[in-house]
């Protein structure tokens, strides 16, 4: 009799259990496994310090490098990578909106170009999801290159040193893939690494003053971090813009349609204003209280910010072991 018993209960709980397992999405094809519950330390940032830049054929890099400032990428023969994209200071410019290549303003204030490769999509509506992707775009963008990698192409292969560069490179002629390849791969050796906040990330408890660390606890507990975080401070979720209310001042820019748009990444934000993806907040100062009411429904004090902007200052990196700097107006 308790034999029966007993083995009705084994019944019985081995039913509960796989009955738990099929309601926690154990399928037939994808059998549950058992794994020990990884604990969150309470240590553990929400932000990652930034790795150092990928290893990259150096043939490829320097072609990268000098497609990346070449007039003939552009239809005209007037505009580079550079022309919106300048590496000598902050990667983007000190410019509210560029200009396409009839004059218009572009719609949407130019992002850096500076850890890109970090993000997970590109541009503002994030509409883009790779660097060959993005490249690929701006050339047959009329406001941008608007120019083809066919066209692109015919000047390259008709230029015999440049030629001689793709065979070195590539092992043959410029086509298509490896013009992209190029460019991409010089893009993504764009990341600057070394910031003070990274070094304090990495055990360097000397690395930022009492007051900056402040400013880190008041990113986190005000809760900016829900969106900015991560390696790149950011660049790895959608927002919604102007959630309690407005986030721009300026008058509405009906070419804006999008409410949803990427979330800027902050590294090195110290020296890429103006922000925001009108360019209408000209200091930190600004941008910092306007997302606060805006995003978060908070009034913040001159205290809280100027801790905040201290935090924000410790994210600039550098490249080629040079800090990144501000453009000039």
């Amino acid at each position: 009799m308790w034999l029966c018993i007993v083995l009705l209960l084994v019944v019985a709980i081995g039913i509960f259990c796989a009955g738990m397992l099929v309601a926690g999405g154990a399928t037939a094809e994808s059998p549950a496994i058992m794994e020990p519950v990884q604990q969150t330390q309470p240590d553990v940032e929400p932000i990652t310090p930034i790795p150092a830049p990928p290893a990259i054929d150096p043939d490829k890099l320097a072609l990268g490098e000098s497609l990346f400032s070449d007039p003939r990428l552009s239809h005209d023969g007037t505009r580079t990578c550079t022309s919106c994209h300048d590496v000598r200071t902050n990667g983007a410019d000190a410019n509210r909106h560029d200009k396409d290549a009839d004059g218009h303003n572009i719609t949407y204030n130019t992002n850096t170009v500076f850890n890109a490769a970090l993000s997970f999509r590109l541009n503002w509506e994030g509409n883009v999801r790779t660097l060959e992707e993005q490249i690929e775009m701006a050339f047959n963008s009329p406001g941008f290159m608007g120019t083809s990698t066919a066209e692109v192409l015919d000047r390259l292969r008709s230029d015999p040193d440049m030629v001689h560069r793709f065979l070195e490179a590539y092992g043959h002629v410029p086509d298509h893939d490896s013009l992209i390849d190029a460019v991409a791969s010089y893009e993504r050796s764009l990341v600057t690494p070394g910031s003070r906040f990274d070094q304090w990330l990495e055990g360097d408890t000397k690395a930022l003053t009492e007051d900056e660390q402040h400013g880190y606890k008041l990113f986190k507990s005000l809760g900016c971090v829900s969106c900015h975080q991560g390696v790149n401070v950011g660049g790895n979720l959608f927002e919604q813009r102007g959630i309690f209310r407005a986030l721009s001042l300026s008058k509405p820019d009906s070419t804006v349609k999008r409410e949803t748009l990427r979330v800027p990444s902050l590294r090195n934000v110290a020296t890429t204003p103006p922000y925001f993806h009108d360019g209408s907040a000209p200091t930190l100062d600004d941008a910092i209280r306007r997302m606060a009411a805006a995003q978060l429904n908070r009034t913040l004090t001159d205290q809280q910010v100027d801790s905040i902007i201290a935090f924000l200052k410790t994210l600039t990196g550098n490249y080629r072991g040079v800090p990144i700097t501000a453009a000039t107006p």
